[in-house]
């Protein structure tokens, strides 16, 4: 063990964060007339939100790393305990663990695994198996709706489910500590200088939002009745649903994997100018059918946000300030979010998912950590809740 002290240490601050956690979810929930479903889903909440931050760790990646080695039966040992107590958590709850979507689980766990365990080399150069693996496997975790998904608790509203968790935990692993990919920066880590810069780049995003946005009657003003002690709850459980549901799942593929992959791969091809041009070919086109495809109003703000966006680029890297591909990865990915809510059906809302996209992501490339920039994502999606706003999508 190069350094037991660090290694320690992380298990510590893991245990405080998890302690954290699960006294929230015990206030949320345990007054709720839940108390079996909460007495049962309890160890499992403990166990696997100590696991969630711990394992993206320097120290702890480092340790599982070693103790793998290229082992093929210690490789697949963690994703199967993980799918063991997820099966055994559906089968307590009274369900059947190979009935329709449940039985696909394995298989999405197992595949990004096995795959990267068949690579000799796993710190070499990022390539086209890379990105393969990575919409390979999350397509059908976007796509296929898992029931039941283990939700903690079980019944009633929940605070996250165990198969959501599981994604994560195997997407760390597989990618960050099978593969090798280095700079995913799924750990919790408090620092007011990485805090800082998550609100101002939230408040410069919905500056722009509110500039362009309220004189198009896009977003609106609200307001509260009344600020009372159930908004604020409200509001709390909002910021806590996002982050924990959506914030940082989005976050540990699009940010810490995608464009961690992308950035990397751009700097391995030493130009920046071929990833630039063919994006724009390729994101201009696609953004201009998202537009056309939809029923409303300024078709073409997409496909306008997204030309911003590779202009912010292409002057950023000829500024030859950072290091080269940077934003142009960002500018592809920033695009690549933005425009996969299309199924949102609303022409304004995906032209400024686009723009959010950018403000993530250059958030994870100040911070080189996912849970800042799903700050700034939980931040956005809950803005309307906090100043009670509207959405004219």
């Amino acid at each position: 063990m190069e350094n037991p002290k660090a290694l320690i240490q992380e298990l510590k601050s893991s245990l405080l964060w998890s302690t954290l956690l699960t006294t929230l979810f015990l206030l949320l929930y345990g007054s709720v007339g839940l108390f079996s479903d909460v007495a049962i889903a309890l160890p499992f909440f403990i166990l696997f939100y100590y696991l969630f931050f711990t394992l993206g760790k320097g120290e702890a990646t480092s340790l599982l790393r070693r103790w793998i080695h290229g082992n093929l039966f210690k490789v697949i040992l963690f994703p199967g305990i993980l799918l063991g107590l997820y099966f055994l958590y559906v089968i307590i709850n009274g369900q059947n663990p190979v009935f329709g979507t449940l039985a696909l689980v394995p298989y999405l766990i197992l595949f990004p695994v096995l795959l990267f365990a068949t690579r000799k080399n796993r710190v070499q150069k990022i390539d086209w198996i890379d990105f393969t693996a990575f919409v390979i496997y999350l397509l059908p975790t976007t796509f296929i709706e898992v029931k039941p998904a283990g939700d903690l608790p079980f019944s009633g509203e929940s605070f996250d489910s165990l198969y959501r968790i599981i994604l994560i935990l195997s997407a760390v692993y597989s990618f960050g500590i099978v593969r090798g990919l280095g700079d995913i920066g799924f750990f919790p880590i408090f620092n007011w200088k990485y805090l800082w810069t998550a609100i101002w780049v939230w408040a410069a995003f919905y500056l722009l939002v509110l500039t362009i946005g309220y004189p198009i009657h896009f977003i609106r003003f609200v307001g509260h009745e009344v600020i009372d002690q159930q908004l604020l709850k409200k509001i709390a459980i909002t910021l806590i649903a996002t982050f924990f549901h959506t914030a940082i799942f989005e976050e540990l593929f699009f940010r810490g994997i995608l464009l961690n992959m992308l950035t990397k791969r751009i700097g391995q091809a030493k130009t920046w100018k071929t990833f630039w041009v063919v994006g724009l070919i390729i994101s201009i086109p696609a953004a201009l059918v998202v537009g056309y495809t939809l029923i409303g109003g300024m078709q073409w703000f997409p496909a306008f946000m997204t030309i911003c966006l590779y202009a912010a680029a292409f002057f950023l890297e000829k500024s030859n300030r950072h290091p080269a591909g940077l934003y142009t990865g960002l500018a592809i990915t920033a695009t690549i979010f933005g425009l996969v809510h299309y199924h949102s059906h609303a022409i304004i809302y995906i032209g400024f998912a686009c723009v959010a996209g950018w403000a993530y992501g250059y958030t994870y490339l100040k911070t080189k950590n996912v849970f800042y920039s799903a700050i700034v994502h939980t931040l956005v999606n809950s803005s309307v809740v906090i100043f009670g706003l509207e959405f004219i999508k």
